[in-house]
């Protein structure tokens, strides 16, 4: 435990960005299981709407700072392809 009190506050800071860090992930990975539950289910028009807020989520991680660009590129190329394979 750190005992200059610029040190404590950082650990406080930090905790709570974790914390926000965690939400906004789990929230993401969330919506990309529901995404995939509805390509399994088949229907294409649920799909299409499912994946246009899949990618908002993942957008939105982007810009918070969650994960880097390129992997939320890679992530919605691969949520487009499913979606594709259906029709």
């Amino acid at each position: 435990m750190p005992n200059i009190k610029s040190a404590k506050k950082r650990v406080l800071v930090i905790d709570k960005k974790t914390e926000r860090n965690k939400a906004v992930k789990s929230e993401m990975k969330t919506e990309i299981k529901k995404f995939l539950a509805v390509v399994a289910a088949g229907d294409k028009a649920a799909a299409q709407t499912a994946f246009q807020h899949t990618c908002s989520v993942i957008d939105g991680a982007v810009t918070k700072g969650v994960i880097k660009k390129n992997t939320a590129a890679n992530k919605k190329s691969g949520l487009a392809k499913k979606l594709n394979a259906m029709a």
